[in-house]
């Protein structure tokens, strides 16, 4: 079969006042009509870099394709003028985002953003027929009552929703090519297997190609037929699906291979005391009305009856969909939140009943871990100020001490003592985090929460930390609430998991029970929703997601 999309020796390369940086510097492949290749490897090694000059969307004037060739059904778009392959783009190769907020205009209507694209790709002017054809492509990507979702805005929409109404406008022009860029990265498990499989039905139904970035081995799995490697601007290694997992030949390839974690080996289990319980927490946020005299009329039920405890040395996670209440739990166990009843008790006491300066001890025992490093570290702060400043708020000490305490915990967490001096600019996203559990160590914790603390990181980059954390905790005994959405990490990570739904704590066990024997449906659910490892390529897929999802 004739190649639809066909990359040659394409070199694409930025040029700065400091030098020129080679982003993509000659990587060739094939796609073939109704094919999916998956694209993996780090961030920087040119995925996203090479997917935007497929599409003649290279940031001008530093970036530049400066050679090779890329062939759709034969002919050079690399020769195209703009116009052209601004006629290309949405007719016959279009591209999905990560985020689908930056794609879609905040101050339109998702329909009326499907029926500017309708108009675009086939120059109709009538909108009654425009609007009927808009609505049948939000249900053709399961919007459900797409007639009255038509006339939503994006922020009145779920990230599932809008990442389907971009699907939508996506396909709106039948495209031959369609290249998702890490497009379910930032979706709940239940929700990203229906996205991916409305991905897969779409591809069924239409024929077109699907080139797919991630970083996600349990995506390459499920979604594609052939993957490529790419490692520092070139595709280190292109093979089968199975092929690749089952034989690499690339060292690049191994040790990306290696990085995933093997769930199949479960943390010691801990038998020491309780630090810290939650018995029928609730939390209840107002919906108020008006402008000047606001009122209240009426209230979300967040958090709704949540009971549970963590023992010393122990990782509990809470898992669950996006608006189940997981954050708002952590932030009452920090503090950010009061809850509107119900009794957190740590080391026994009842933390209602604290006094000023229990509270600033509870709040030196329990810290917290961000999903984005960057945004939780001052960029106006050298590193060794960063992981320093919660202690010397604390506990004031001299210089000498500081310094042999801001070197230990530089390498407790795999930094060199000269790191200290740099700005968080000057590191990678990893080692950003690094320097985050660095400063929430400091104060030698009884507790850390970690929100979501690798799903923003590469593959391999999260397999170091998740084994940095877990080495830290048999280091300092520190126990862990974990609040994640990748299946993949809680087992990995666990003792104890709590999965919530609506607000509500459905069911709680040790983590090999509940991943191998669930009770709750929900439970079943959302672990068929979990994608497959690269060492799973055959496992069966359980009925339970559509079961529960039909109810």
């Amino acid at each position: 079969t004739r190649p639809i999309l066909e990359v040659k020796d394409l070199q694409t390369y930025f040029f700065t006042r400091t030098g020129t940086v080679k982003a993509v510097d000659g990587v060739s492949f094939q796609l073939f009509p109704g094919e999916t290749l998956g694209v993996v490897g780090e961030s920087g090694s040119g995925k996203s870099m090479t997917a935007l000059s497929i599409m003649g969307l290279v940031p001008k004037p530093a970036g530049r394709t400066v050679g090779g060739e890329i062939l759709y059904n034969g002919e050079d778009l690399l020769q195209k003028s703009e116009a052209e392959m601004r006629q290309m783009r949405g007719s016959e190769i279009c591209m999905i985002l990560q985020d689908p907020m930056t794609s879609l205009n905040p101050v339109y209507t998702v329909g009326n953003q499907v029926i500017e694209t309708l108009r675009q790709n086939t120059g109709d002017g009538r909108s009654l027929g425009l609007r009927a054809r808009a609505i049948e492509l939000l249900e053709k990507v399961k919007i459900p009552s797409s007639d009255i979702r038509f006339s939503n805005y994006p922020h009145q929409m779920s990230g599932g929703m809008r990442q389907r109404v971009v699907g939508a406008i996506a396909v709106a022009g039948s495209p031959k090519v369609l290249i998702a860029d890490e497009a379910t990265t930032s979706l709940d498990a239940t929700i990203q297997y229906q996205y991916l499989a409305l991905l897969k039905e779409l591809q069924q139904e239409t024929g077109m190609a699907i080139i797919f970035i991630t970083h996600d081995f349990g995506i390459v799995a499920k979604m594609c037929d052939r993957v490529a490697v790419m490692y520092a601007g070139r595709v280190a290694e292109i093979a089968g699906v199975r092929e690749l997992f089952n034989n690499p030949q690339h060292p690049y390839t191994e040790a990306l291979m290696r990085s995933v974690p093997n769930v199949d080996e479960d943390p010691t289990t801990q038998n020491g005391d309780s630090i810290i319980e939650l018995e029928n927490v609730r939390k209840y946020f107002p919906i108020t009305k008006g402008i000047l005299l606001r009122r209240s009329i009426g209230q979300v039920q967040a958090v709704d009856g949540v009971s549970f405890k963590i023992k010393e040395g122990e990782t509990y996670s809470l898992v669950g969909e996006s608006g189940c209440g997981k954050t708002t739990t952590a932030r009452m166990v920090l503090q950010v939140e009061t809850p509107t009843a119900g009794t957190i008790r740590f080391h026994g006491k009842d933390t209602n009943q604290f006094s000023g300066s229990d509270r600033k001890e509870y709040r030196a025992s329990v810290q917290a871990v961000f999903q984005d490093p960057w945004s939780s570290l001052n960029p106006r702060m050298r590193v060794g100020s960063i992981i320093m400043e919660p202690l010397l708020t604390n506990q004031p000490m001299g210089k000498h001490e500081a310094q042999e305490q801001l070197e230990t915990l530089l390498r407790d967490v795999g930094l060199r003592q000269a790191q200290g001096d740099y700005y968080p600019h000057e590191f990678s996203g990893g080692q950003r985090q690094r320097i985050a559990i660095a400063r929430a160590l400091s104060l030698r914790p009884k507790l850390i929460v970690l929100d979501e603390p690798v799903s923003a990181l590469d593959v391999s980059i999260r397999a170091q930390i998740m084994n940095l954390l877990r080495d830290l905790q048999n280091q300092y005994g520190v126990s862990y609430l974990l609040i994640a959405h990748n299946l993949a990490t809680v087992r990995y990570m666990s003792h104890q998991v709590g999965v919530m739904y609506l607000g509500r704590m459905v069911e709680e066990a040790p983590v090999r029970e509940l991943f191998t024997n669930p009770s709750h449906p929900y439970t079943k659910a959302l672990i068929a929703a979990s994608l497959p490892s690269h060492r799973t390529l055959n496992v069966k897929r359980s009925s339970y997601l559509e079961k529960f999802h039909r109810r």
